[in-house]
């Protein structure tokens, strides 16, 4: 066993001092930053990372977003509002409770956004269609317009009878201070078929208030959507424009919407609703209101602003029923690799632009890799592990030098390292040879870590077979952190626990593209030890 040494102390107070210059601390642990690394953190991201940055963020929205629908309560665990409970709810809701017009219109029209972007993502439903009416419905149309373009989506809006009051003026002035286009019915009308020009279509016409006919333009939009026109993909907000808000499609031959989303609770209408996908949205009901109107709503999944609550057809939150079906469509504006500004970057300054920016895209742990290794006579081994440092050496993780990857490395030194970043679309590939840290790191950076994880690494022979099961492992946990109890003594490093450092061979950079033509460039240099690195694009 090692003594936490006087040298081991400096190291790790000199490790914490050079963590604080790193924006991902607590994520990722170095030694003695190194002047080149220094360096790199302090450079601001490169302006041909943010396209990525931008497009990362709309995935990684979208993704959660269908994560957090997937699930759904039971229907009849819901209950549904008439018109006169729903009325008085919102006006309860704009009078003692504090809320205002425009507090609920934001959080309504969030809500949709979200919903529409969970089943229709912009890869395969990129044009939108807002049709917003003259009430409240049509304001969060407006404000889920603005939101659908924040998402990426390319989006238009017809909104035939505005509102002349400031709340409407000022939404309008925002969507168009986004550049998103303002269709008049006659242009809607007179351009030929919906699904020619959109891939969705939101109706934002008419809301519970609403009674009798609709009444031009309405009638003859309404008329574009439904089913015997063949529009696209039909999102009704709340009610389906021209339903009865307690008894539905009373004529039998209104809208026919594929998506409803309903806001702070359902509507009786929406008892009758066929469509594929069914969606709540309007998380802010305080418990007032609940209790007062025994409101029996599904829980918001995580931070979602909708939960999928219906609906006849299989979400893609849950998955394809194939797994073979199961594809993602890479690629979009800005996302490319270009071999002038890579070959100008070199290889350790491009993987530290790319780690800060998946470290910045949501990713829990942006540091976590698939280290492959490889007996002597070329079995394949691959685990996840995490990176705690990289510099121009190479890229450092600390393990049991007598688990199976230990002993592996020991026999076999070459290695191979593979990050994904999904929110990015990007891996980065690293092939080298691996060698054990100075024991001087592995100790400052054994002991910058929780003093739990000190003594696991005592209580682990990873890799081992337990004999008795789990209880054998808690035993002799137990027994460890009794003898540990006093934090005024070191836990002394195991010598079978340290770090691995890999000097890369090869770093290969993969940018997901449409068509699966993705790119993919490589740096590849003669040895560890050589300066010289060449850049080479390999086929997709």
């Amino acid at each position: 066993m090692q003594s936490f040494s006087a040298l081991s102390k400096a190291l790790y107070q000199q490790a914490l001092r050079g963590s604080a210059r790193v924006p991902w601390a607590r994520v990722l642990w170095r030694a003695t930053p190194p002047a080149c690394a220094r360096g790199l953190q302090a450079a601001p991201l490169p302006a041909r990372h943010v396209a990525a940055a931008a497009a990362a963020a709309a995935n990684s929205t979208t993704q959660q977003q269908a994560r957090s629908a997937s699930y759904m309560p039971f229907m009849e665990d819901i209950t549904y509002l008439t018109q006169e409970q729903a009325q008085s709810l919102d006006a309860e809701l704009m009078g003692p409770l504090g809320f205002s017009v425009d507090q609920l219109m934001e959080l309504a029209g969030l809500s949709v956004a979200c919903a529409a972007a969970t089943e229709y993502p912009t890869s395969t439903h990129p044009r939108v269609l807002v049709v917003a009416g003259p009430g409240n419905n049509g304001g969060d149309g407006l404000v889920a317009a603005r939101h659908l373009h924040h998402f990426g989506y390319s989006v238009s809006i017809c909104y035939p009878k505005p509102t002349d009051k400031p709340l409407y003026t000022g939404l309008i002035t925002q969507c168009r201070s986004l550049g998103i286009p303002f269709l008049s019915a006659e242009e809607l009308q007179a351009g030929g078929p919906l699904s020619s020009r959109f891939d969705a279509a939101l109706d934002a016409m008419f809301g519970f208030s609403f009674k009798g006919a609709p009444r031009p333009p309405f009638d003859g939009i309404i008329e574009m959507m439904k089913p015997g026109a063949q529009p696209p993909p039909v999102v009704a907000v709340d009610i389906p424009s021209g339903w009865d808000v307690e008894h539905g499609d009373t004529s039998g031959a209104g809208l026919r919407p594929d998506m409803l989303v309903s806001l702070t609770a359902p509507k009786l209408c929406a008892r009758q609703f066929a469509g594929q996908h069914h969606y709540l949205g309007g998380r802010f009901v305080p418990p007032q209101i609940r209790d007062k109107y025994q409101l029996r709503l599904p829980a918001y999944p995580g931070v979602s602003q909708c939960v999928r609550i219906g609906g006849s057809g299989r979400s893609p939150a849950a998955g394809p029923a194939n797994v073979a079906d199961l594809r993602v469509s890479y690629g979009g504006a800005g996302q490319s690799l270009d071999e002038a500004d890579m070959s100008e970057a070199g290889p350790l300054a491009e993987f530290d632009a790319w780690f800060k920016l998946a470290a910045s895209s949501g990713l829990a742990e942006p540091n976590a890799m698939c280290l492959a290794t490889a007996s002597p006579s070329g079995a394949p081994s691959a685990r996840y592990v995490l990176l705690k440092g990289y510099d121009e050496r190479g890229f450092v993780w600390f393990t049991n030098f007598d688990s199976t990857k230990g002993k592996q490395l020991e026999e076999n030194p070459f290695a191979s390292l593979a990050f994904w970043w999904e929110p990015l679309q990007r891996q980065v590939r690293i092939e080298g040879i691996v060698e054990k840290l100075p024991d001087e790191e592995s100790d400052a950076y054994f002991y910058s870590r929780p003093r739990g994880h000190q003594i696991g690494s005592l209580v682990s022979m990873q890799s081992t077979p337990l004999r008795r099961g789990r209880a054998e492992l808690e035993e002799r946990a137990a027994r460890l952190e009794a003898q540990y109890a006093d934090e005024s003594i070191p836990v002394p490093r195991p010598p079978h626990w340290g770090g691995f450092l890999l000097r890369p061979l090869c770093i290969e950079f993969w940018q997901g593209r449409p068509s699966r033509l993705h790119d993919r460039l490589r740096y590849v240099r003669p040895s560890v030890d050589a300066q010289e690195w060449r850049l080479e694009r390999l086929s997709p």
